[in-house]
């Protein structure tokens, strides 16, 4: 079982774990400060360093209650003792554009009622899919200032960890057409951007909304009679 130390502390660059398992290239740690991917969120890069020899971290992977790090050259044996070290400009860059989703997300559901449909992204741009039955280019602007408004706000984000029955007391918690947390999970990860939005995440944030930067919405198309996607750009 992997620790998740990105949960709690989305800012922690290195750490230190021991190797619980190895399957070919790839290692299973104890405790990981590497996000696996997942929710739209690309799985984090960095590197591993066992016996004096530093290992680039290529892919990350949840398994079950493991974390795996597939490494390029050979893997640490079980129970050695290895330094992790995240990509930190690529890690704190999704951080900005997951929180910037989020915020686009809070605003949208407040002002309009729309429910999310599908979202992806990578560092500094992302998409987000609605339902919506029209998108023009003065409501995307419309949109566009209002989340700036809330970057602005510096507003601060408290993430939680919550019982599943105390987390699905809170209204609205789940802002996906689908509830995407699985029915076997106790624990709920809840993110709050402090007087916009609360909802449930499992993804990596940063502390405040003023940490974002301009956000910008450079494409709107429709997907569908009621669904249309926005894509904005970090600048």
């Amino acid at each position: 079982m992997t620790e998740l130390l990105y949960q709690t502390d989305a800012y922690l660059k290195d750490f230190e774990a021991k190797v619980i398992a190895v399957e070919g290239n790839a290692v299973a740690l104890d405790r990981s400060a590497f996000y696996p991917g997942g929710g739209g969120q690309p799985h984090d890069s960095g590197t591993i360093t066992a016996d004096g020899k530093t290992l680039n971290v290529i892919k990350v992977r949840k398994a079950g209650s493991d974390v795996w790090h597939e490494i390029e050259g050979d893997a640490p044996a079980v129970g050695v003792t290895v330094q992790g070290a995240l990509h930190w400009e690529r890690r704190h860059q999704l951080m900005r554009t997951h929180t910037a989703m989020h915020i686009l997300c809070g605003v949208i559901f407040r002002d309009y009622g729309a429910s999310v449909t599908g979202g992806n992204m990578e560092p500094l741009k992302g998409r987000m899919d609605f339902e919506f039955e029209s998108m023009k280019q003065e409501f995307a602007r419309e949109i566009e200032a209002k989340i700036n408004v809330e970057v602005a706000a510096a507003r601060a984000i408290r993430v939680k960890i919550l019982p599943r029955e105390e987390a699905f007391k809170i209204p609205d918690l789940i802002r996906t057409k689908i509830n995407l947390v699985p029915e076997g999970i106790t624990e709920v990860r809840t993110v709050e951007i402090v007087g916009l939005d609360l909802q449930a995440d499992g993804g990596t944030h940063v502390a405040n909304t003023s940490e974002v930067g301009t956000i910008k919405i450079v494409d709107y198309k429709s997907k569908g009679k009621i669904n249309k996607r926005i894509e904005i750009a970090i600048v």
